[in-house]
């Protein structure tokens, strides 16, 4: 992944917050209802879905999560089940994508869901999952919006000093192909007007002040960036079973905690959690080894991101 600086710092997800309800959902019938969550003590997995460490002369950190949008949401019934061949249940809305794009179609982000932690993100009703036993979900995460932390060193006279533990928002799209109008990141808003591939990033600092008054006065508190293909961890735990995901897609699987059945007679809500690992989901070349994310204020240069995907994710439906 390319090296940021600090004005650019980014390269990686993340969100503003918005919420709507399906119109479809019948609130005379049993309902299902997702929420997320953001566990920085979840278990922390590699694209495969295996036990993962953050190599040596790397560092990371759990961002801060804000907010995440999710346009496919699957139940599988085994690990053979190939992708759209389970019960979806959701999926949002799209529009024809631009002239030139690789793509047909583009997620449409005017419409798109955005939750927080512990919101309900989505009610469906209930009868939409088909009668059978359920042991995994898949989930098409397309944006996510987290704060991370830096320290800038070695700014240049008249300044001559350190801003430690300093914040920034990052606003990424992970999904196939998003078109975007605008975007609010944190407190300000930047027009885009065009779709956007997978990896595109939006980035807003948030300096103690007076810096980032200062910074206001001479240039665009938001900075905007592309990750490289390839650069995000996906978690497939059933790719070892012969399940390969659509090229492009953020589709990450994760296990039920218990088997769902469903008999089509059921007359009580549920809720479905899908709880998603931030354990260091955020991970960089860590050049001076002290674990912390650091850039150089003279250069205008950090050192360089290297993953910034979930980890992970685990089912609970109560």
């Amino acid at each position: 992944m390319k090296t940021v600086n600090l004005i650019a710092l980014a390269c990686l997800l993340t969100f503003s917050a918005c919420k709507k309800e399906d119109s479809s959902t019948n609130e005379a019938n049993p309902q299902m209802s997702f929420k997320f969550k953001f566990d920085s003590n979840q278990e922390r997995l590699d694209g495969f879905g295996n036990p993962s460490e953050i190599p040596d002369g790397n560092a990371g950190q759990s961002p801060d999560f804000n907010s995440m949008s999710v346009h496919y949401i699957e139940f599988v019934p085994d690990q053979f089940t190939p992708i759209e061949s389970g019960t979806v249940v959701y999926t949002g809305d799209t529009q024809v994508a631009e002239e030139g794009s690789i793509f047909d179609e583009a997620i449409d982000w005017n419409q798109a869901l955005v939750s927080g932690a512990d919101q309900t993100f989505l009610t469906l009703d209930l009868s939409r999952l088909s009668p059978g036993t359920y042991q995994y979900l898949r989930a098409s995460v397309t944006y996510q919006n987290a704060s991370v932390k830096f320290n800038l060193n070695n700014l240049p006279p008249p300044l001559s000093t350190s801003l430690l533990n300093q914040s920034g928002t990052l606003a990424g799209f992970i999904g196939f192909n998003t078109h975007i109008d605008s975007l609010r990141v944190k407190n300000h808003t930047i027009d885009i007007g065009e779709n956007k591939p997978q990896g595109f990033w939006a980035f807003e600092t948030q300096l103690d002040e007076p810096y980032q008054t200062l910074l206001e006065q001479y240039t665009d508190p938001i900075q905007l960036g592309q990750a490289p293909a390839g650069s995000t961890t996906v978690v497939n735990p059933l790719s070892q079973f012969g399940i390969t995901l659509p090229q492009g897609s953020c589709i990450v699987t994760g296990a039920l905690t218990e088997p769902l059945v469903i008999t089509g007679d059921e007359t009580e809500d549920i809720i479905v959690t899908l709880s998603f690992s931030i354990n260091k989901s955020f991970e960089w070349i860590d050049i001076n080894a002290n674990g912390e994310w650091d850039g150089d204020g003279t250069t205008l240069s950090f050192e360089q991101p290297v993953d910034m995907g979930l980890r992970g994710l685990k089912v609970i439906v109560n």
